[in-house]
């Protein structure tokens, strides 16, 4: 009784539930359109093929640890994932009126890659964003650093590297960004696998800026000239949730 109270303490309330629960498959994503805002998820950041080129749903592409979670996403960028750019990138946006861009909230994720359709190592990757940047994760080379590649997955404040570690494959990171939008602060907590997530780096001063519909979840290529990736790169993310209050560390809780 006594763990089972401390569990209830710890929980937070449910904002927004990106989770992929409701759906069949990744068609269902198209339901949803400027006209027709139905759904989790606004879906219009894509390339020109079919939904299943750029996202699939499967209980196998999410975190075995997460029991609430039904299924998770293989988000996947290639050389027709353009966008009013010519950015690789496929990106789902939280379709809610919730309050996810004030308070204290926290953005839950759970990011892995596998070992075919590896992302590439020498092009900046923009992972989980705000359109302003006030924080995100970003993989490979990012300009201003020495060399041409980089394996490392960072959590970036304002553009400023402030954590770092191995992008292994088929290791799962769970993230979540606690962002205090009233005090201009933003504090990482990650874990890997089935871990509880701990408090890994802030909390750090930034400009939180949201308008409730300018968080990215998915990935974002940025070219570069003579260094290029050419390859499909897949990525593969689980239990997207948003909360307020109390933290919820525990992985599919």
């Amino acid at each position: 009784l006594a763990a089972t109270l401390s569990s209830t303490a710890q929980a937070g309330t449910l904002l927004w539930d990106g989770r992929f629960n409701e759906f069949n498959t990744s068609a269902d994503l198209t339901n949803w359109s400027w006209a027709n805002q139905v759904g989790p998820y606004q879906y219009y950041i894509h390339g020109s093929g079919p939904v299943t080129d750029y996202v699939n749903l499967s209980p196998d592409y999410k975190n075995p640890a997460d029991v609430v979670s039904k299924q998770g996403a293989k988000i996947t960028i290639d050389d027709t994932a353009k966008w009013n750019s010519d950015m690789w990138r496929t990106e789902l946006i939280p379709q809610t009126t919730a309050a996810i861009n004030s308070g204290h909230v926290f953005y839950h994720f759970s990011i892995k890659r596998g070992s075919v359709n590896v992302p590439s190592a020498t092009n900046e990757h923009q992972i989980c964003f705000f359109e302003s940047h006030f924080t995100e994760l970003k993989y490979g080379w990012v300009n201003g650093e020495a060399g041409t590649t980089d394996t490392n997955l960072q959590w970036m404040v304002g553009g400023t590297s402030k954590w770092t570690t191995s992008f292994d494959a088929d290791v799962w990171h769970n993230v979540a960004y606690e962002i205090d939008f009233s005090a201009n602060t933003v504090t990482f907590w990650h874990s890997t696998g089935s871990d509880a997530l701990t408090k890994t780096a802030g909390p750090f001063s930034a400009s939180t800026s949201s308008n409730g519909a300018d968080w990215h979840l998915g990935v974002l290529r940025l070219p570069r000239s003579g260094l290029d990736g050419t390859g499909a790169e897949d990525w593969f993310f689980s239990g997207t949730y948003i909360e307020s209050g109390s933290l919820t560390t525990a992985i599919g809780s």
